[in-house]
């Protein structure tokens, strides 16, 4: 029986056939053992399984790396929804190629199929962010390079996600309500002032779904808020 068939025709065997592969992806994000019987995130991570299985198409690429993508995704959407419980951050650069399950179920031209569709979201996000008065190649050149400040930066682009007002003036006026953010989540205004075009990028992007490849590529991060 072939991938389509499978997708369509044997979904629950098909599933579970490839927990392994669902299990992998999850914890490259969360680094913590899981268990399939008490952890939300692998039950998160099986419904966007799934979503994949009803998505997809051959046009997407290779279907490991598309699902593989959607896990990701919806795991930080969630973690997004519930970032009083999770710490974010951003992982070393890399890092998952490391596990050689994940890097062992792509093909070299998979891959680079993969950076294509990535190249192209760029295409969009760099139009997109113009409106706002950011340049994409600024961005890229004024990253912070700090990893400590990289996810201080993600939190707060987190939580400004998350804020409808936030969002509404973002999408209105095409900048950050920099007086709010400070006083909602308690940062210092100078912080916020010297990394606004960072956070409103991040802003954009995390709270966006269209960006599926772009955001799986941010190689985000989770642990518990009580260190765990």
């Amino acid at each position: 029986m072939g991938l389509q068939e499978n997708l369509t025709k044997d979904r629950d065997t098909f599933i579970e056939e490839n927990k392994k592969f669902i299990y992998n992806v999850t914890f490259s994000i969360c680094k913590k053992k899981l268990q399939w019987e008490n952890d939300d995130e692998l039950s998160v991570a099986l419904i966007a399984f799934n979503n994949a299985c009803n998505s997809y198409v051959e046009t997407r690429g290779n279907f490991f790396s598309y699902a593989k993508v959607l896990i990701k995704n919806a795991l930080i959407d969630y973690f997004r929804k519930n970032s009083n419980k999770y710490q974010l951050s951003f992982g070393e650069e890399n890092e998952e190629l490391k596990d050689a399950f994940l890097k062992n179920s792509l093909t070299e031209y998979e891959i680079k199929q993969e950076n294509l569709k990535r190249s192209e979201e760029i295409k969009v996000l760099s139009e997109e962010l113009k409106r706002y008065n950011v340049r994409f190649k600024d961005l890229v050149n004024n990253s912070p390079s700090h990893k400590d400040t990289r996810d201080k930066l993600l939190d707060v682009s987190f939580a400004c996600s998350k804020d409808s007002f936030v969002l509404n003036y973002i999408h209105k006026y095409k900048k950050l309500p920099v007086k709010q953010i400070c006083i909602t989540i308690g940062c210092n205004r100078k912080f916020i002032e010297q990394w606004r075009r960072y956070i409103l990028s991040l802003i954009i992007i995390i709270s966006n779904e269209s960006y599926y490849y772009i955001t799986s590529y941010l190689n985000i991060k989770v642990g518990d808020k009580n260190g765990k």
